[in-house]
This record gives structure tokens, C-alpha cells and sequence, in this order.
């Protein structure tokens, strides 16, 4: 992998390769873009098969946190971390504080937090070393939970999307088929059965099912089944690239909006469901409500601020279905023109302050 090659070709700032013998870690920073702020992303935990596959990770999840955070409205940029190690036997409190260390040494250019196979508890033993760490344990004034900031964010944005589709952002009387009943999904039904929509649920995990089905009235289908139900809306809230050859085919559902990343799984994906007329709401946009949540303990955690920040989904989602019809254009696309112009914007703003400075300096 030539990596400088690859950095100038998608235009990264930083690699940071953290080594630490004593307690076994490896760990690789990616510093995507920083035009809006420091860059904000999670701590990922995996047993790679290569150092390769790690770097190329890491940089892979940086750019679309850049993306997430600058469509989100957030004045952070796009970083991420990889240890490449089995989160369920290489831990140790060594690693993580020595990880924290590193983070402290790159002086707020990047905030990390909690992601796949890293914990609150992981988070409070980098807290130990630095301050430049959120999703930490609620006594050190963490926001505590993101799944149901989540779920309502995954509301909002859904309501925006059945006004496009609709002509209304009610979701009385209509029918969402939900795949997959975790955490977020569950609370994103909560909302949904409050409003009088109907629920439809698949689940590989029958407790989590059954949970919907007692407490919403939800009707269990097979995970083969949820694609093709006639629901009004089909809300993925498991697995990516679920929205492909096999399944496009078997939708009859008018809007697509859920809480999984990576829904499409190719760009052609969301070509084709364009040109079918289905309203897609882009995953990272729909889905930044926890990214919103932990944001705010960088001011001193407010919930009310934060779940009006997250409210604010509803205004995102509108706001790419126009750049969609303004510029003929796919919702995917229309998400990531959102957050390219965004820092374009920012980034012309700093760049004229600078030569303005300079002016100012030399007497010009």
C-alpha cells in the first residue's frame, strides 16, 4: 500500500501509528480533514488480519466521519482509531491509558470515543490520561446511552422523508417494517407505535423480536420476509449493504430510512432506488444522533441542547432531498454535496481570513 500516495489521492491530513510493548498496543489514528475542528471519531477494537487491512480501515471510517460530522452541522472534522487486537482477551488497562497518552499528545487535534469493540469502561481508562475523550461514564459528565438520541434522530429524519414522499411527515395509520430490534431499533419503535404507526419486525434474536411484538403489537415476519412486506416505509436497523441486487427487487415500501451505516451496497444501489422514486434517507445523516449526543459534552453535556441539535435531522434530511431535485441528483449524493459544501464554505471563509491577516501584518 503506498500509503503518502493514497493520503494526497483522498486528501488525509494525519497517520499516526501508537506503539506501546508493555501492554501490547497497536494502534493507528486517522486524521481525515480538520477544516470545521478537531476530528472527532470512535476507537475501534478488531483482530485484523493484516496491518494493512488496519491502515486501510482506519482511513476508510475517517472520511466518512469527516462526512457524518460536517453534514450533522457539527464544528468537528473526520478522525478515527484502529487496535488491532481481540477485544475479548487482549484488554488491559495498560493499553487503554497508554492510548490515552497518545491522544494527548496530538493536543486536541483529535477526540476519540467509543465504537465497535470498545466500551464506556474503555473510554473512562483513556479519560485517565486525557481530556480529549467522549461517551465516557456518566460520572465524569458523559451523555450517558446514545441509542435512544439515536432512535430519535432515525424519528425525525424518517418523518422528513414521508413528507417528501407522502406530502405529509405524519406517520399515523402508515406501515414501517423494521429489520432488526436492537437498542436503537427498539426505541425508534417506541416513537413509531406512539404516533399510531404499524410495525412490522424481523430480528435473528427472537427475545428482541417478542420484546416488539409485546410491547407495540409489531407482526414477526422471517429475516427473508421483511423486504417484500407492503409497508410504507422499510427501516433498516441491522446490517449494511442490505440494500442491494437481491433485496431492491422485493421493496415495495415508498421510503427507506433506518439506523444501520453502510446501507447501500454500492453506489449503483442507490442509482437504481432513484430512479425507482423511493426516498432514501443517507444513513449517516439519519443515523448522527449519537455523534450529535457526544458532541455536546465537548461544551459541558446539556440534554436539552442536544436533543435540539438532534431535532434538527428533520431540517438536514429536507435539505438533501432539495440538492436532489436541484441538482438531479441521488439523496447519497446529495448528502455528501451537503457536507462538501459545508467545509468548502468554511474552509474559503478561513482561507480569506489568513490572507486578510497577512495583509493586515504586512501593512498592505
Amino acid at each position: 500500500m503506498e500509503i503518502f500516495k493514497y493520503m494526497e489521492t483522498y486528501d488525509y491530513e494525519q497517520l499516526v501509528f501508537c506503539q506501546d510493548k508493555t501492554s501490547g498496543l497497536k494502534a493507528i489514528i486517522a486524521i481525515h480533514d480538520t477544516t470545521l475542528g478537531p476530528a472527532l471519531g470512535g476507537t475501534r477494537m478488531w483482530n485484523y488480519a493484516t496491518e494493512e487491512e488496519a491502515i486501510e480501515d482506519a482511513l476508510r471510517l475517517a472520511k466518512g466521519m469527516t462526512y457524518k460530522n460536517a453534514a450533522a452541522g457539527l464544528n468537528l472534522g473526520g478522525g478515527k482509531t484502529v487496535i488491532i487486537g481481540d477485544p475479548l482477551k487482549d484488554k488491559n488497562e495498560e493499553m487503554f491509558r497508554a492510548f490515552g497518552r497518545f491522544i494527548q499528545g496530538l493536543n486536541g487535534r483529535y477526540i476519540t470515543a467509543e465504537d465497535v469493540g470498545t466500551t464506556v469502561e474503555d473510554m473512562d481508562l483513556i479519560h485517565e490520561e486525557t481530556n480529549y475523550v467522549t461517551g465516557i461514564s456518566e460520572a465524569f459528565g458523559s451523555s450517558g446511552n446514545p441509542s435512544p438520541v439515536t432512535a430519535y434522530g432515525v424519528y425525525v429524519g424518517m418523518k422528513a422523508a414521508a413528507k417528501e414522499a407522502f406530502g405529509s411527515d405524519s406517520l399515523e395509520g402508515k406501515t414501517v417494517a423494521v429489520q432488526g430490534v436492537g437498542n436503537v431499533a427498539y426505541t425508534l419503535c417506541e416513537f413509531l407505535h406512539k404516533e399510531g404507526a404499524k410495525l412490522i419486525v424481523a430480528d435473528i434474536n427472537q427475545a428482541s423480536v417478542d420484546r416488539a411484538v409485546n410491547a407495540f403489537g409489531a407482526v414477526q415476519v422471517s429475516v427473508d420476509e421483511i423486504y417484500s412486506q407492503d409497508a410504507d416505509i422499510f427501516a433498516p436497523c441491522a446490517l449494511g449493504a442490505i440494500i442491494n441486487d437481491n433485496t431492491i427487487p422485493q421493496l415495495k415500501a415508498k421510503v427507506i430510512a433506518g439506523s444501520a451505516n453502510n446501507q447501500l451496497k454500492d453506489t449503483k444501489h442507490g442509482d437504481l432506488i432513484h430512479e425507482m422514486g423511493i426516498a432514501y434517507a443517507p444513513d449517516y445523516v439519519i443515523n448522527s444522533g449519537g455523534v450529535i449526543n457526544v458532541a455536546d459534552e465537548l461544551y459541558g453535556y446539556n440534554h436539552d441542547r442536544a436533543m435540539k441539535r438532534v431535532a434538527g435531522i428533520y431540517d438536514k434530511i429536507e435539505r438533501i432531498f432539495e440538492i436532489s431535485k436541484r441538482d438531479g441528483i441521488p439523496t447519497y449524493v446529495a448528502a455528501d454535496r451537503l457536507a462538501e459544501e459545508r467545509i468548502a464554505r468554511v474552509g474559503k471563509s478561513r482561507s480569506q481570513f489568513l490572507q486578510n491577516g497577512k495583509h493586515i501584518i504586512s501593512g498592505r
